[in-house]
């Protein structure tokens, strides 16, 4: 009776195990056997071709290039979007008449499309656009770039629209980390004259590191798999100055060129879990000694 009631449990997840087992498990695999072979349009059989395709990586200047801008944008992005909604947080945990609406305010751009945020900051974000008028009304020109063309800071402008679209979202998860504290814990502190900064570094930040661990993962995982925004502003250009992977693979496939495209795919693959797991067990067993 109680082995069947232990397999109960199992037969209720089953479906979704094999689901998941048919729609991303096989295709990984499917795809990783494929990264290993010529696979292209114009080929009638496949033939094995060992590491080219992921040496061929390393050594194209352009395949190189979309992992460095893809690197930047995901460390650019985890910083400014963690940074940021803590800072929000902190803001709209306190007893302000406006709270509420400043809390809908700030996570609304977070339900919507990237598809649409993007198309919609395009105008915005050329030379003529409005950003520029805007700084140029305001007795700041000197700060007008060609925001969508200059290749120096190309990746800098979509890291920066992208943290002002989801900044919103890791600040909702700070704020509930945020309300799970004891006050207890604060007027504590005070009777022992600690100030709010102390109070902030010995109280908040060691109480609130799930929901850091949380946002961390769900940040670096978004930025290391960027193709949305880069798609729909640049397509990878001016020329290949902001082609990250995501834009590289689509490249690829559209080109008929599906062994490689694989072979970017399944490094991505790759790269995200040989980073992902080991920070998270780190962050977890901080989590555990706080």
């Amino acid at each position: 009776m109680r082995i069947s009631k232990r397999l109960y449990s199992y037969y209720l997840i089953l479906p979704a195990l094999l689901l998941y087992a048919v729609f991303y498990v096989l295709p990984a695999v499917i795809g990783l056997f494929y990264s290993f072979t010529d696979w292209r349009l114009d080929t009638e059989e496949l033939s094995f071709n060992g590491l080219y395709n992921f040496e061929r990586i390393f050594t194209d200047e352009v395949l190189l290039l979309a992992i460095k801008n893809t690197v930047i944008f995901a460390v650019v992005t985890v910083i400014g979007k963690n940074l940021l909604a803590i800072l929000l947080a902190v803001a709209l945990n306190m007893n302000l008449k406006t709270r509420n609406w400043l809390r809908a305010i700030f996570y609304s751009p977070s339900i919507i499309s990237v598809l649409v945020v993007s198309l919609l900051f395009t105008p915005m974000l050329r030379s003529e656009g409005l950003i520029n008028r805007i700084l140029d009304t305001m007795g700041l020109g000197f700060l007008q770039q060609a925001w969508l063309t200059d290749p120096s800071i190309i990746m800098l402008t979509i890291s920066a629209l992208s943290i002002w679209q989801h900044t919103g979202f890791q600040m909702a998860i700070y704020l509930a980390g945020l309300q799970s504290i004891p006050r207890d814990y604060y007027e504590a502190a005070r009777i022992d004259g600690a100030g709010g900064w102390k109070g902030f570094i010995h109280i908040t930040l060691p109480l609130l590191l799930p929901a850091i661990n949380i946002n961390v993962m769900l940040t670096l995982i978004g930025g290391l798999k960027v193709f949305s925004e880069v798609f729909v502003l640049t397509a990878g250009g001016p020329g290949n100055s902001s082609q990250v992977i995501g834009t590289i693979i689509l490249r690829a496939f559209g080109e008929g060129n599906w062994g490689l495209g694989t072979a970017v795919n399944t490094l991505l693959f790759v790269t995200v879990t040989l980073i992902a797991i080991p920070l998270l067990l780190y962050m977890r067993r901080r989590e555990v000694q706080e």
